[in-house]
């Protein structure tokens, strides 16, 4: 036991994760959204985008597979492709055509609280953005769920002008034209004009 061998220390390995699927570039094949991994891996990392897409590592790749195998595989990568693209035109759609609504509601008398709903379309938590709103406006700022399955967040106090400019400020993938304010003013009686 006193000729025991000294250990290497283990050496850290630095991990490149992809900035679009969030995966290691090995592995953006499997997500949704490979044509965009390739374009961020060549312009970001070339030297791995020549090692993991060059024409070469993809003849390298199918090399050993067979002529029908090949075949399936070119098939495969044509399918996920064209998936690819129609669901990315689905989520831009989506996108459009959705809508952020901010809504003032009275509480009691002079007392009123703001409702945010629909972020959930632009790929929001409404939970993050609760919390960064509850910071922001130093008041109380929950997510309830409304009576037709989905969720807003109340925000105490009348703040909806400010709340449209702090999501447009803060959260870009929200386009201006998609954020409607909903002013919920009652009429009031005029006090010089009687029977």
């Amino acid at each position: 036991m006193a000729d025991a061998e000294p250990q290497e220390e283990p050496q850290s390995r630095t991990v490149t994760y992809c900035g679009v699927c969030s995966l290691p570039p090995e592995y953006c094949e499997f997500g949704g959204t490979v044509k965009k991994c390739q374009d961020w891996l060549q312009k970001e990392y070339p030297p791995m985008y020549e090692r993991l897409w060059s024409e070469d590592a993809l003849a390298a790749a199918t090399s050993t597979l067979s002529l029908d195998a090949r075949k399936r595989a070119e098939k495969d990568a044509h399918k996920k492709a064209l998936k690819a693209e129609a669901a990315e035109a689905k989520h831009a759609q989506t996108i459009a055509s959705s809508k952020v609504t901010i809504k003032r509601v009275e509480r009691n008398k002079r007392k009123y609280v703001t409702a945010v709903s629909g972020l959930e379309a632009f790929g929001l938590e409404n939970k993050k953005v609760a919390k960064d709103l509850g910071k922001k406006f130093a008041t109380g700022a929950s997510v309830t769920k409304v009576a037709s399955g989905g969720e807003e967040i109340v925000v105490q106090g009348d703040v909806s002008e400010e709340i449209e400019e702090f999501l447009l400020e803060k959260y870009s993938v929200i386009p201006q034209d998609n954020i409607e304010l909903v002013e919920d003013k009652k009429k009031k009686k005029d006090a010089g004009a009687g029977p």
